[in-house]
């Protein structure tokens, strides 16, 4: 047994299709069966199943995926920190991200984090919350940044900013005339809001439920940009975590972004990672150089 088998073995797991299993660990799709056939033989099981329609994995085949993950990830943290052993912020970090902040918080931090530490090569894995923190645990990813809490009591917290929350409204609007608002002003209002999943969703509930604030049911949108073109289309309104707002608007812009008074709605965003991780010391010096890069318009 090496660990080259216990790689094809978890790519099949993963995409249950030999060929794209094969693409993925750059051999020819005959090698990697081959190998995974000479796995089975050494160990005296079936591991997957195999007909011309599809590929399942067998009982047996799922759990020893399940341990060959883990030995993927002890091998891979053991060459990692080797290579930070001298250095802690050289070497690789697979960072993990949730869509709502990824397209915005990193052109801000990325640049800075590439130029400080120059020695360090950045991964970055866009997924929903739920997902990441099952990576988390698997070590695929070294360290994720989200919304926080996560009440997850297997991974370290560490909060980077507070992200305000502003109103978007189409121009026009009733609302859209005032300069500043509180939660009263949207008393019996229905908000746009995004998709099951999405821990926004649940962040900007919370914030609204004392308010009496209810969600527009018919409409539900996949990410922040369908939210902000259903608004400039006047199919309702929604909060947007200030990131997201665009620093400049035209005349043409359909869309007004309404501050609220104090307090403010917002949402708390930080970075997760494992208990006793080795990498500690890196993470805590991105977190310092992320958190003077942000602009004013968040907050600690």
């Amino acid at each position: 047994m090496n660990l080259k088998e216990l790689e094809y073995l978890v790519a099949v797991d993963n995409e249950r299709h030999f060929h794209r299993a094969a693409e993925k660990c750059f051999v020819s799709q005959p090698t990697l069966s081959g190998q995974l056939k000479k796995l089975e033989d050494e160990l005296g099981v079936l591991l997957v199943e195999r007909n011309n329609r599809q590929v399942a994995m067998t009982e047996v085949g799922k759990e020893i995926s399940r341990r060959a993950r883990e030995i993927l990830a002890a091998v891979e943290e053991i060459k990692s920190f080797a290579q930070t052993y001298h250095d802690p912020m050289a070497g690789e970090l697979r960072v993990g991200i949730i869509p709502t902040i990824a397209p915005y918080l990193l052109p801000i931090i990325m640049p800075q984090l590439n130029k400080q530490f120059s020695k360090l090569t950045i991964w970055l894995y866009e997924y929903q919350t739920h997902v990441l923190l099952e990576k988390l645990r698997r070590a695929e990813l070294d360290c994720l940044i989200l919304a926080l809490p996560i009440e997850k009591h297997e991974f370290i917290e560490q909060d980077l900013f507070r992200e305000p929350f502003r109103l978007a409204v189409k121009k026009g609007e009733r609302l859209a005339k005032l300069k500043l608002i509180n939660m009263g002003n949207l008393a019996k209002q229905e908000l746009l809001l995004l998709e099951e999943g999405h821990c926004l969703r649940e962040h900007v509930l919370d914030a609204c439920i004392l308010a009496g604030v209810n969600e527009k049911g018919q409409y539900k949108a996949t990410s922040l940009e369908t939210l902000r073109h259903m608004v400039g289309e006047g199919m309702g309104m929604t909060l947007m975590p200030e990131l997201a707002v665009p620093l400049k608007t035209t005349k043409t812009d359909m869309v007004r972004y309404l501050e609220f008074s104090d307090p403010k709605p917002n949402r708390r965003i930080g970075m997760v990672y494992r208990k006793n991780s080795y990498r500690e010391e890196t993470f805590l010096n991105m977190i310092e150089l992320i958190k003077t890069s942000l602009p004013v318009n968040v907050f600690f």
